[in-house]
């Protein structure tokens, strides 16, 4: 039997995917070779290739006037592929810090030039968002750069800001094909796939194409957007397993109503654990109820001591991942799109029963 894995990442996959990758490792589509042994200099990868970014386009409504590719290197790469191409001499960045890992963006972007936080949650421990009505870029602007959902923290932009002329730069690597994204708002989303998408190993890039005219110029290879925009992300050997379960999984989407479907699914799991949350004296959530993730559900309890409890009969019980970050301790959910609604029944009924035995 299967465990319920409520891991904040590498997260849960379809189980279907799973059986595909099991079925075809060996011999894909009668080909004789497995899809990770194939070059990815044309031939069989590269038709799988064309075919996951057409079902990424078409799922998102990404327009031709972006790129759409897949690199190396996480959403950490990012942190600094992101300044050193944009951040040109004269200007300014303007982070958002909303938790570990816009934290983490802006640390590294402070580095390479000049920044501007323009939202700290230091005060609130990062449990909150700003009004994307009050924001407004600095005069001399490269990009304006958030998270659009913090893992760790469990906080997420409900809606994102107009930044006009300034380019909208996201990392959206844990709630992507979550909901529907009016991607023309931004200059650059981007995400590592192992919350939402696949196996850990690749990261996708979305980027406007006129992004390009406003990078520096005198860059390293690996490090310029440009190149990777001209050779559609396979300047160097991509993750050729990871990209090959990433279109398993669009494929799954699709079949699943879209991104659509994911909404429905993202609202109806979460409600079912926020529920307990807002009718209990025993949970608690520390977040913002205007900003709280539908991906990454966190909670407390009155004690570590029914925390670390909690943990290991939650486990007894096939439940997997639920302990928090050790960075902020206490609990935490992540209900990724592949996760069974029947997995979080389960859950919201154990806290359910493990509130009767312990209040």
């Amino acid at each position: 039997m299967r465990k319920k894995n409520f891991f904040a990442g590498p997260s849960v996959l379809p189980v279907e995917v799973l059986e595909r990758l099991s079925e075809e490792i060996v011999d894909y589509h009668g080909q004789g070779l497995s899809m990770i042994e194939a070059s990815h200099r044309g031939g069989m990868f590269e038709e799988m290739y064309d075919e996951c970014l057409a079902l990424f386009r078409e799922l998102l409504g990404i327009t031709d006037d972006y790129d759409v590719y897949f690199l190396g290197g996480g959403a950490t790469l990012q942190f600094t592929m992101i300044p050193v191409n944009f951040l040109r001499e004269g200007t300014v960045a303007d982070y958002a810090k909303t938790g570990t890992w816009s934290n983490k963006a802006t640390s590294d972007a402070q580095k390479l030039g000049k920044v501007n936080v323009f939202y700290d949650g230091k005060d609130n421990n990062y449990t909150s968002l700003p009004d994307v009505e009050k924001i407004v870029p600095s005069a001399n602007s490269a990009y304006v750069y958030l998270c659009a959902n913090e893992t760790i923290g469990g906080i997420e932009w409900k809606s994102f800001p107009d930044t006009g002329d300034v380019p909208l730069i996201a990392d959206m690597s844990s709630d992507i094909f979550s909901r529907p994204v009016d991607v023309k708002k931004f200059g650059m989303i981007y995400g590592g796939v192992q919350k939402n998408l696949g196996p850990a190993g690749a990261t996708f890039i979305i980027m406007r194409k006129d992004m390009l005219s406003r990078r520096n110029e005198n860059l390293t290879a690996y490090m310029d957007y440009a190149l990777h925009s001209k050779d559609k992300g396979l300047y160097n050997t991509p993750p050729v397993f990871s990209i090959w379960a990433v279109k398993l999984v669009l494929e799954w989407i699709k079949k699943n109503g879209g991104v659509e479907g994911m909404d429905k699914r993202a609202e109806e799991k979460s409600s079912l654990i926020y529920s307990v949350l807002d009718s209990s004296s025993f949970y608690r959530s520390p977040v913002d109820k205007r900003y709280r993730s539908r991906m990454n559900i966190v909670f407390r309890l009155p004690s570590e001591e029914l925390e670390k409890k909690f943990i290991s009969e939650s486990q007894k019980e096939g439940m997997l991942g639920l302990k928090g970050h050790r960075s902020v301790g206490g609990l935490r959910a992540s209900l990724y799109n592949a996760l069974p609604y029947e997995d979080v029944v389960a859950l919201r009924d154990f806290m359910l029963e493990f509130e009767k035995r312990n209040s």
